[in-house]
């Protein structure tokens, strides 16, 4: 029996991101890394792009110079160290929670106030010691807890409710999202909750890449230069030791970078040009050589790209391999 229904419309199917990177085990191409990445001019304009870097995507951490601006122009006067680590993700060295409590117990604050969920240290090596010393998972030492520190002050400040600072309604929350969009030159696209519970701005990674080149062009003195240039003295407190976005900002100088989580980068150099890039599945391992790869276009001649760059592969405790850009 025929039925005299006509077929429903199949729309079509979205292309896939261009492969960013491939993952490379004993001569064979066994995986790929797709994503999308743009390279804005020293003026601004779009140098470069693959996939489709107009499309919205959250930047996860790398939207932290943004939120530690708006702390800024609400008020709370940071600088230095501390101002960088209001826009870290640390890897819970302990010089980083040091800081959290003296920036908390400065404004009659807790790690109690803190509303970042527990968690271990971000970086395994911290971790492994963290929890041979017999500590079990705290607020404190999730990556965020920098952020939140500076944010909880604010509201101390200003007389806000620090018991719904990371509600999106928040006078704060609400200031943020004002200077992401100022920032990038465009509208937020969507509002989600990150892993640390604030508010989550979407943004394209032009966008991302635009507000970057804002932090570094800025008129000194303003919020957002203030942000860039503490990120850029004081690296190792946005990130860690042992971390790319540390190593980078230290040997380049005049560099600002921050990665997000779901494999998300952005970096704007001394001279105004700056990129933007998403692995589309979310694994930081490929970060390192697809940020070398671009860095590499733009001439970044420092030792510290192919260091960055190196990703290994190994069978058993041999290296057989590499992840390697693919652009």
């Amino acid at each position: 029996m025929t039925s005299s229904a006509a077929p429903s419309a199949i729309s079509d199917p979205v292309p896939a991101p261009p492969v960013l990177a491939e993952v490379v085990r004993s001569g064979f191409v066994e995986g790929h890394h797709r994503g999308s990445l743009v390279v804005l001019a020293a003026d601004g304009s779009v140098e470069l792009t693959l996939g489709d870097p107009a499309a919205p995507v959250f930047p996860r951490s790398s939207n932290k110079p943004m939120q530690a601006a708006a702390v800024l122009r609400a008020g709370l006067d940071l600088s230095g160290e501390r101002l960088a680590l209001a826009a870290a993700s640390h890897s819970g060295e302990g010089f980083h929670l040091d800081l959290v409590r003296k920036m908390l117990a400065e404004h009659g604050l807790s790690t109690d106030d803190l509303q970042t969920p527990p968690d271990l240290p971000l970086d395994p090596a911290e971790a492994e010691t963290y929890l041979a010393a017999g500590h079990v998972r705290e607020r404190i030492t999730m990556n965020c807890s920098g952020k939140h520190a500076a944010m909880l002050a604010v509201c101390v400040r200003n007389g806000w409710d620090p018991a719904t600072y990371l509600d999106p309604a928040h006078p704060l929350q609400r200031l943020v999202h004002q200077v992401v969009e100022e920032a990038a030159g465009e509208p937020v696209a969507a509002v989600g909750t990150d892993g640390c519970g604030a508010p989550l701005m979407a943004l394209s990674l032009v966008g991302l890449a635009r507000a970057f080149r804002t932090f570094v062009t800025a008129a000194p003195g303003t919020a957002e230069r203030r942000v860039a240039d503490a990120m850029r003295a004081h690296p190792e407190y946005v990130a860690g030791t042992r971390r790319p976005d540390t190593w980078l900002m230290r040997e380049v100088p005049g560099t600002l970078s921050k990665m997000g989580a779901e494999a998300v980068q952005a970096v704007a150099l001394a001279d105004g040009r700056a990129l933007a890039f998403k692995i589309d599945d979310g694994s930081t391992r490929a970060l390192g050589p697809v940020l070398a790869r671009v860095l590499g276009l733009l001439g970044v001649d420092s030792p510290v790209v192919s260091r960055i760059g190196r990703a290994p592969l190994l069978g058993g405790s041999v290296e057989v391999g590499e992840i390697r850009a693919a652009f």
